[in-house]
């Protein structure tokens, strides 16, 4: 047993104390800390059999002072398991979602930080009688002046270019390297694990895998790599001093509009993109998550950041249209639903790049093994974040040898193994209960159709009745009924949230496979699940999904930093993580043709 005095201080991040080589000492462990410094149950492993908190804080009390563990063990742990606040931070996540006076989240606007006449409510997403987690300004159209004008004070020409502020891309690149090496420190990245968790419910590996994802991407353009982005190329010209530069020139002025389920890895990738190329970036972030951006942005400032390099803006759409169009913003890029993208896309007259809805595919071919393995994958695609990824599995295309082979069973084993206890599921943000089970119940009217699993609300949950409590959830459409003409607008509909439809076809039967992936309006991540060669073949040249996995390991689901991740088959479509991705979305191309030269010959020719 051992016993753990924390001072006002530090938090305990369990995950790591279990990764430490004496985890498996202790059946107890006593932890004397603050009430706001508490360790909620989804952070509890079962490895630690129980978990006493105390309230009481033993003020003249170092960490670790206990005796029963040795000095090794006690610095070991002290260094890998307790954490202090960032010096930059002003919030403490263990306080929201409990604290009666919510945390106000605040706007930034030409360096200045203010709120607004008005705020929104954000209810705490776990527990529908608790406090909640936080208040997010409510910006109005006649408060958008600074905003506008702050926008309207960029040039076309943007921040910096190749040939304006160079020293900019180096500056960037040393942000880009602070800001990676902060987010890799295991203090601030239990700091913004914890904060994304208490918005956007995701167990706890899914949320520190965020900020990896995000830490790498900074990690990745430290140094010269943020000027590299914006090489230059040239080709000799018509006749002597004449000589084409290529350039990848900032658009100036430009917008984010960022989604909720990714609340720090999605806009900072995107953000700093924006940032690398030279342009002003105005970040709106969806409301449920404001306060993520927010705290990012001070640990920018932090790492060196000019604070009048952002603006950020809480409100709603139809405020966030009025900037776009009143600002004159040169770009918008948009992450979210369909609706809103082809609403920005109409008034912004198709000045807008996007990253929306993803009805994701996944066919497994007729070459069956690790049927484990490919059962916990799909279940991981399916589910994980309450399958509140753009790149969640929405549907499996299962060759009829896998259904034979028992995968189905297992996939329903591995599904109920997930409870809100350790988050592996949770509220659905953007559906409510009803929604989800009336689309379930459609999908079962369809002949030949059945529940799989799922189907049913949550037990014992205390969810605001605003969002979504449904077990994962799998429907089974026969493939022939699907593709009819009333059914397949329903097959095809994305639940963003722990749902997906399951079907089955059998060898000659692969042309229908096809058939419905080319009907399909969305494209961004597929899988083709398959080690036979031939096969793959077949399904990567008839299809066009931007993200497409192929081989026994495929998945849908991961945007990492090391490869693109975005749609293809759209024109509109903007990717993420890559030099390919920040070039395509955030510059445009500028030719300069240097003709310098009149060669001592010259005579004036005839008119043409």
């Amino acid at each position: 047993s051992v016993s753990i005095n924390c001072s006002l201080s530090v938090s305990i991040c369990v995950d790591l104390l279990l990764q430490s080589k004496i985890e498996s000492s202790y059946q107890s462990i006593s932890i004397n800390a603050p009430a706001t410094r508490s360790i909620a149950s989804c952070y509890q492993p079962s490895a630690i059999k129980t978990m006493m908190l105390s309230k009481t804080h033993l003020a003249a009390t170092s960490a670790f002072r206990s005796r029963s563990v040795s000095a090794t063990a006690r610095s070991g742990l002290l260094r890998r398991s307790l954490s202090a606040l960032p010096s930059w931070a002003t919030l403490d996540p263990a306080s929201l979602g409990s604290n009666p006076e919510p945390y106000a989240v605040s706007n930034l606007v030409n360096g200045s930080w203010s709120s607004s006449q008005t705020s929104l409510v954000i209810p705490n997403p776990m527990d529908r009688d608790a406090p909640p987690v936080c208040t997010v300004p409510d910006t109005q159209g006649d408060e958008l002046g600074p905003f506008i004008q702050s926008m309207k004070g960029v040039p076309k020409s943007g921040v910096h270019n190749p040939l304006k502020n160079v020293e900019r891309y180096l500056q960037f690149g040393e942000i880009s390297r602070k800001a990676g090496a902060a987010l890799s420190d295991p203090a601030t990245a239990d700091f913004f694990a914890q904060t994304i968790q208490k918005t956007v419910p995701k167990s706890y590996a899914q949320a520190a895998g965020e900020v990896k994802v995000t830490a790498d991407f900074l990690n990745n353009f430290g140094g010269d790599n943020v000027r590299f982005l914006a090489r230059s190329f040239g080709n000799p010209g018509d006749h002597y001093g004449q000589f084409s530069h290529g350039h990848r020139w900032p658009y100036g002025g430009v917008a984010i509009v960022a989604p909720f389920n990714f609340p720090l890895e999605i806009p900072v990738l995107q953000l700093m993109g924006a940032l690398f190329m030279g342009n002003k970036p105005v970040l709106k972030p969806a409301e449920k998550c404001a306060l993520v951006m927010e705290q990012f942005m001070h640990l920018l400032h932090d790492c060196g950041m000019d604070t009048r390099d952002v603006d950020l803006l809480n409100c709603q759409g139809p405020v966030a249209e009025q900037l776009i169009l009143e600002g004159d913003v040169r770009l918008t890029q948009f992450t979210g639903s369909s609706r809103v993208a082809e609403r920005l896309l109409e008034v912004t007259k198709g000045k807008v790049k996007i990253e929306d809805a993803g009805f994701d595919w996944k066919i497994l071919g007729p070459d069956v093994d690790n049927v484990d393995y490919v059962a916990w994958q799909c279940d991981q695609d399916a589910y994980a974040c309450t399958g509140q990824k753009c790149s969640a599995q929405s549907i499996v295309f299962a060759h009829e040898n896998w259904e034979k082979a028992g995968l189905f069973d297992k996939m329903k084993g591995n599904a109920s193994t997930r409870s809100l206890e350790d988050l592996s599921v949770g509220p659905v943000l953007t559906q409510t209960t009803k929604s989800i089970l009336d689309h379930t119940s459609r999908l079962l009217q369809i002949p030949g159709s059945k529940l799989l699993f799922g189907g049913v609300e949550l037990e014992g949950h205390n969810i605001p009745e605003v969002y979504g409590a449904v077990e994962p959830t799998a429907v089974f459409v026969p493939l022939k009924e699907m593709l009819k003409e009333e059914h397949f607008d329903a097959c095809m509909t994305e639940i963003f949230g722990p749902f997906q439809v399951v079907t089955t076809y059998n060898d000659e039967e692969i042309c229908h496979v096809l058939e419905a992936c080319e009907r399909m309006s969305h494209h961004l991540t597929a899988a083709v699940v398959s080690n036979d060669v031939e096969f793959q073949a077949t399904v990567l040249a008839h299809t066009v999904n931007g993200t497409t996995y192929a081989g026994r390991r495929a998945r849908t689901t991961g945007a990492p930093q090391n490869h693109w991740f975005g749609p293809a088959g759209d024109a509109r479509g903007a990717g993420i993580g890559t030099p390919e991705a920040i070039k395509m979305v955030w510059s445009c191309h500028r030719e300069i043709i240097m003709d310098t030269v009149v060669p001592s010959d010259w005579t004036q020719p005839k008119a043409t």
